[in-house]
This record gives structure tokens, C-alpha cells and sequence, in this order.
């Protein structure tokens, strides 16, 4: 805290054009004014689409909007820096059913869609699998059986997207997955010894036989962008966004994980960055046995590309059901 209360007593005053500070960037030492923050926001982004060869002419964009503060900024910044550049937005908004918490995010979800113009489709666990996530929890409980809600809802929340994406006829999913998120799952994988999944990481990498099958990629376009920024980017532009933490967040290991990080940062400002840049190096670095991401596996269940013989999907139903 110390450490942090003296890189505070750092900033100066006024932006380097003048203007107020309204954000101090401790980990490079800028004061920046409302507007300097805001196109420094546009600019992380631009950057990281370019970087990583994200979007071209003519793609038609699923923004996944979750209706919090990272997905309603994505869907914000993407409105405009992909105008006129020949790229179709749509946001896609998926409904896991959560009483309560849901609710007030889909709204959010909507309003900022309207307002912006944007084609939206919302979909839901209910319409697609025949039960919420509140429903499928306390199934689980019941079962007594030992598995984090994070790992029932993942696997069930990336094939809503894809069926959602599927609907809206769109070849690139955007995600608002920001610097902190990449960081956390890096570790989480780390932990479980899941290469392939780190591999997944990398920016630049295509897995080949999903990409071959369905046309669709997966971006992160806010990749190199702190939470923290993304919450003071949604306050400074006045968008609405969920208000309350999802009541099940606490049970798997990335909570410990983000507070571990984000206690490192307060003591050691760039050390996310420079962390960041080692786990894609490293997930930029890992070989995958070119056979097996050459063949296409499908599911024994219900037939959908997967890694195994039996997709996360359909384990996840197993539990659940």
C-alpha cells in the first residue's frame, strides 16, 4: 500500500496536453486527462487488432456483450473505429439464469445496442440446453458432486455463443477479455497442466481443424488493456453496466488468482504487463501434436467438434442432468 500511496504522489497535475488528470497510469507514469485516457483506450485497441491481424475488411462481428463493464466497452469502442471500414457489427448476449443478476445486465445489454444501432440477438440456457444455470447448480449440489460453477457455466456459455453466432450468420466472435482475464486463465491452466489450453491463448495462433469446419474466429481485442482501465473507460462515457459480481464467482481458484495479481501490481506497477508478455510468448511457444489439431474429432454425443471423444459440452450435461 505503501508503495502504491508513492507512485500516486507521482502524477502531476495536468495531461501532457494540458488538460486535468483524471487517471494516473502508474506502471508508465502518465497523467492523463479524460480525453488523452479515452484515445489511449481507442488506440490499445486499435493497436491490438492490428498487432494480431484481427478483423478484415468485410467481417461480420459478433460482439459477445455480457452487459458488464468490459463487454459494453468493447461494444462501445468497436462502434467506432469500425466505421466505414466495411465491418458489420451485431451483438450477441447470452442468458445464463441467474435470478436476480441476469436480469439487470441483459437490459444494459440492450439499451447500449439500440442505442448505438446495432442488431442484437439474446439467447438463453433455458432455450438451448432446458435449464438455467440456477437450475443446473442446484442439480449439481444435490449430486453433491465437487465441480466449481465456472466450470459448468464455461463450457455451456462458449457453445451458446457459437449457436447464437451461428444464428446471426457472423465469421468473427469479439470477446471482451482484457488483460487481467488472459493473465488469470494462463495461471489457471498453468496450475492444471493444460498446454493445449495455454496455446490457446496466443493471438495469433488458428486452431486449424475448428476454423476449417465453422469459418469462425475468436478475438480478444482488449488483450493488452487493464480491468481497472476498462472501469474507468465505462464511467468517463456514461455506459450503463452490471452493477453487482455474479453470486457464484468465488468458487473456483481465478478469484484467488485476480487478488494475488492485482496485490502484486499495487506493490510492483507493470507487472501484468511484463507478465503478460511471457505467458503469450510462452503460449506463442508451445507445439501441439500437428496430427491431432490437423484431424477433426467429433463428439460421440452429440456430434460437435471437440478435443476428445466426448466434448466439455456433453460432460458438463452429464453432471447437470
Amino acid at each position: 500500500m505503501e508503495n502504491a500511496r508513492i507512485e500516486r504522489a507521482k502524477a502531476s497535475p495536468t495531461c501532457r496536453c494540458g488538460g486535468k488528470t483524471v487517471y494516473f497510469r502508474a506502471y508508465n507514469g502518465e497523467s492523463l486527462c479524460s480525453k488523452c485516457f479515452n484515445d489511449s483506450i481507442f488506440e490499445k485497441t486499435k493497436k491490438a487488432i492490428s498487432k494480431y491481424d484481427m478483423l478484415h475488411y468485410g467481417d461480420r462481428v459478433g460482439v459477445a456483450v455480457s452487459g458488464g463493464k468490459d463487454s459494453t466497452s468493447l461494444l462501445y469502442v468497436l462502434s467506432e473505429i469500425t466505421k466505414g471500414h466495411g465491418t458489420k457489427l451485431y451483438a450477441l448476449t447470452v442468458d445464463e439464469g441467474i435470478d436476480g443478476y441476469r436480469e439487470e445486465a441483459v437490459k444494459n445489454a440492450e439499451r447500449l445496442a439500440k442505442k448505438l444501432s446495432i442488431p442484437m440477438l439474446v439467447s438463453s440456457y433455458k432455450e438451448l440446453f432446458g435449464f438455467t444455470l440456477d437450475e443446473a447448480l442446484q442439480e449439481r449440489s444435490e449430486k453433491a458432486i465437487k465441480t466449481s460453477s465456472c466450470a459448468v457455466c464455461g463450457p455451456l456459455r462458449r457453445r451458446s455463443i457459437d449457436r447464437t453466432a451461428e444464428k446471426l450468420g457472423v465469421n468473427v466472435v469479439a470477446t471482451a477479455h482484457n488483460l487481467d482475464d488472459v493473465l488469470q486463465t494462463f495461471y489457471i491452466n498453468l496450475y492444471s497442466g493444460d498446454l493445449e489450453r495455454i496455446k490457446w491463448l496466443d493471438p495469433s495462433f488458428k486452431s486449424g481443424a475448428a476454423n476449417e469446419e465453422f469459418k469462425l474466429r475468436r478475438i480478444k481485442p482488449m488483450i493488452e488493456i487493464y480491468e481497472q482501465e476498462l472501469a474507468f473507460f465505462a464511467y468517463l462515457n456514461n455506459l450503463t453496466f452490471q452493477s453487482e459480481s455474479c453470486p457464484y464467482m468465488n468458487e473456483g481458484i481465478r478469484t484467488e488468482i485476480r487478488l494475488h495479481l492485482n496485490e502484486l501490481e499495487r506493490k510492483h506497477p507493470g507487472i501484468k504487463y511484463s507478465t503478460l508478455k511471457t505467458a503469450l510468448g510462452i503460449a506463442s511457444s508451445v507445439v501441439l501434436d500437428p496430427d491431432r489439431s490437423k484431424k477433426i474429432m467429433r463428439c460421440e454425443s452429440c456430434g460437435a467438434v471437440s478435443t476428445g471423444p466426448i466434448c466439455s459440452v456433453c460432460q458438463t450435461l452429464k453432471v447437470v442432468s
